[in-house]
Order: structure tokens, then C-alpha cells, then sequence
């Protein structure tokens, strides 16, 4: 990679150039998924790829190998063709290749996305302004855009990975980035209040630690705070309650292998929403966090508000919470959530997102394993799939294009065969 951001937009416009014709030629329109489709895939730097050009021509694409190999570092490049910092969250210079601390990671995707053909561009930038962090440069179609969020508007695509395995277990944080990405997916303005949200949160936590005597600036954040906080716990109970019900969608008939599930945003805010109009709550939390002050200064944070709320999971037939449920049962609860989210989104945008699913299979039995196969295919957009035992996807023999991954290298095999 080179040096410099105009070396990095060069290089993404150089593989548009090389594979856009080629890709776009892959998937005619007679057998084009109603979805996002990716046809061509090139990584640069990334992870342990030192370079990867991909074609595949399928609605399922399964990636297979040992644990080590890159498979997960294929769907991580895949899911920064979407806003924010990607399915493992990590820091944007950790994902440059190994051993290659100057390279400058890229991503380029030509794909099938909700308005058409189009090409992605997303990489990182070197910094010109040392107080400016990491940054990630992305163009669509060639040009530049000034931010990830545009990413959105083009496409949306849905993960799950084993470390999300623990949500039910793990810390009130997770599971809330969980609860809001759902919610995004079905509401894109819904970041953009989050941001909002927090930002004013920090500019106040911050004048209240200098201890700033500016009450009336204090009282404009707080009013902002709670605009927006109101705001975001509506979208949440509303996007929840969209996702319970999206559950007796399914078209497939193995759905009923998958349980249902409740949902619930549980938190201060969520509450007095289930009580009063917003107008009335959003007024009850501005007055909240203007008498909380001193407590919020002492503690060093904002102690109430949307940003300490909890996502609560229960498993309906057995009236259970789903961090009492077994290993299994929540790696099923966990799916029906994400297939339902698919599904929505497919029927409120009449386009379905593209789905990213790390190692699902390998806990499943075959019962649920097919049943997964069938609502994939069923959903009607293009599926990434990850798994070390090949013989898991004959579910998929008949609609996938099957790849052995070994030390970041790529090489066609062949599907397995069906029992």
C-alpha cells in the first residue's frame, strides 16, 4: 500500500477499474438475488491477507478451514463496508496485515446493493493531524465520501459471531450495542440520535468535572441529552417490538426449530415511555439530570439516562430469561433474533441485508442446522458462512460456492454432497 491518502484512493479506484466488468458480468439480472450480492472482493494488507481478489457468483458463500486460517478476517473486511469499526470492534490500524505496520489496509467490494450496481472503497488513512485518530477513508462508485455513515443508505448487512455467544452473560454494554445495532437496521436515523446523545453526555461530564459555573451552556446539554435520549429509548422499544413480531415471518418451514422471544429495552427512560408521552418524559429527564449534577460530577459520568439500559431476552415457550437457558437453547434465541431482524429489514426496504455468520453452525444440530439453511435462502439475499467441518453446509451444496481457507490463502472446493 502506499504512503499517502491519494496512494490509497489510487489503488481503490485501480481495483474498481480491474474488476468491475468482469464481477458485474458474473451475476445477470435473471440471477441476481432480491439483495445484497457482493460479486467481487479484493483485500490489501488486511489481517493475514496479503492480497485476495474473490469472485463469487452464489447466493451462499462458505468459507472453510482450520482455526487460524482467515476465514473470520473475510467476513471482519466485509462488515467495514458498513458504518462503525466492523463485527470485532477492533481499533482500524489493528487490522493491517501483520508484519506490515506501514501498509495501509483497503477493502474493495463490487456488489448488488439496494439502488443497483455499485462499488465500495474503504480503508485506512494515514494521519495528517496527529490529534485526529484513526481514520478510515471509503468511496463509492470512485468518489470519496466524507463519512462511513453514508455506507448505510446503501446497504445493510447483519452478523453473528461466537463472541456474541456470551450477550446474554456478558456486560450491560454489549448487549446494548446488540439492542441498537437491531434497531438500526430497521431505523437509520437511530446512530445518528445515539451519537447525538452521547456526544452532549460527554460535553457535559466534561464541564462538570472543570467545574464550570456555566449553568445556562449545562442546561442546553442536559436539554439535548434529553431530546435525544427520549428519543433513542423510543426507537428501541419501538424497533424491539418490530423484531418480536417479525419472528412469525418465516417462510421456511424448519422455522419452528428456532424459539421465539420477548424483548424488552429495559431502562429508566424505557419506562416512564410505557407511562407518559415522550414530551412528558423528555421533561422528567431534563429536570433528572439538572438535580443529579453534583452526583454525576462525583461519580465522573452521567448516572441515569438511555446510555445505562439493559436488553432483556426471555424464551417464550419456556417463560424462562435467556440467561437461564442452556448454552444451546441461547444460541438458538440468538439466531431467531438475527433471522427476524434479516426479515424485517427485507420487508421494510423490499431488499434483503447481507448476512455475516461466523461459526454458526457448529453447535447446531442437523435439525436446526437445515432449518438455518432454508430461512437463508429463503430470506433471498447472499450469505457468508464460516465453519472448520465442510460437511455442516451440505444444506447449502446446491446454492453456495465452497472455499478452502489455509495461512490467508483462498482455493475453490467442492460442495459436499447431501445426505
Amino acid at each position: 500500500m502506499g504512503s499517502s491518502a491519494a496512494a490509497l484512493a489510487e489503488q481503490l479506484d485501480q481495483q474498481s477499474t480491474s474488476l468491475g466488468s468482469a464481477a458485474r458480468s458474473d451475476l445477470l439480472p435473471g440471477n441476481v438475488a432480491p439483495g445484497c450480492t457482493i460479486s467481487a472482493l479484493t483485500l490489501r494488507d488486511f489481517r493475514n491477507y496479503p492480497t485476495l481478489n474473490l469472485c463469487p457468483a452464489a447466493r451462499a458463500v462458505v468459507l472453510t478451514g482450520p482455526n487460524g486460517a482467515g476465514k473470520t478476517n473475510i467476513l471482519e473486511a466485509l462488515s467495514f463496508l458498513s458504518p462503525g469499526r466492523g463485527l470485532r470492534r477492533a481499533r482500524l490500524a489493528e487490522a493491517t496485515r501483520q508484519h506490515a505496520p506501514e501498509a495501509r489496509w483497503a477493502v474493495h467490494a463490487e456488489l448488488i446493493s439496494n439502488v443497483g450496481p455499485i462499488s465500495i472503497g474503504t480503508g485506512l488513512m494515514p494521519d495528517t493531524d496527529a490529534d485526529a485518530g484513526e481514520r478510515r477513508q471509503v468511496r463509492l462508485n470512485g468518489e470519496a465520501v466524507s463519512s462511513a455513515n453514508a455506507l448505510a443508505e446503501y446497504l445493510d448487512i447483519v452478523w453473528l459471531t461466537p463472541q456474541m455467544d456470551r450477550l446474554f452473560v456478558d456486560g450491560l454494554s454489549t448487549r446494548r450495542r446488540f439492542m441498537d445495532r437491531l434497531v438500526f437496521g430497521l431505523d437509520s436515523g437511530h446512530a445518528r440520535r445515539v451519537g447525538a446523545y452521547e456526544k452532549a453526555m460527554r460535553e457535559r461530564n466534561r464541564l462538570l468535572k472543570a467545574g464550570a459555573a456555566d449553568t445556562g451552556w449545562l442546561g442546553a446539554l442536559e436539554g439535548q441529552m434529553a431530546e435525544h435520549g427520549v428519543a433513542v429509548a423510543a426507537a428501541r422499544r419501538d424497533g424491539l417490538a418490530l423484531v418480536e413480531a417479525g419472528m412469525a415471518l418465516s417462510e421456511a418451514s424448519g422455522a419452528a426449530a428456532f424459539p421465539h422471544a420477548r424483548l424488552e429495552a429495559r431502562g429508566l427512560v424505557e419506562a416512564w415511555l410505557a407511562e407518559m408521552p415522550a414530551l412528558a418524559a423528555e421533561e422528567k429527564l431534563r429536570r433528572l439530570l439538572q438535580e443529579r449534577r453534583f452526583i454525576d460530577r462525583d461519580a465522573g459520568a452521567a448516572t441515569e439516562g438511555p446510555h445505562r439500559s439493559d436488553f432483556a431476552v426471555w424464551h417464550s415457550a419456556k417463560q424462562q430469561a435467556a440467561e437461564h437457558c442452556s448454552t444451546g437453547e441461547q444460541k438458538a434465541l440468538l439466531i431467531a433474533i438475527t433471522l427476524a431482524n434479516a426479515r424485517l429489514i427485507r420487508e421494510r426496504k423490499n431488499f434483503a441485508p447481507l448476512l455475516l455468520l461466523d461459526e454458526v453452525s457448529a453447535h447446531l444440530d442437523s435439525l436446526r442446522r437445515n432449518a438455518l439453511y432454508d430461512e437463508i435462502l429463503a430470506l433471498g439475499g447472499q450469505a457468508w458462512l464460516t465453519g472448520t467441518d465442510a460437511e455442516l453446509f451440505a444444506g447449502l451444496a446446491d446454492a453456495g460456492a465452497f472455499y478452502a481457507v489455509a495461512e490467508g490463502a483462498l482455493a475453490p472446493c467442492p460442495a459436499p454432497k447431501r445426505g
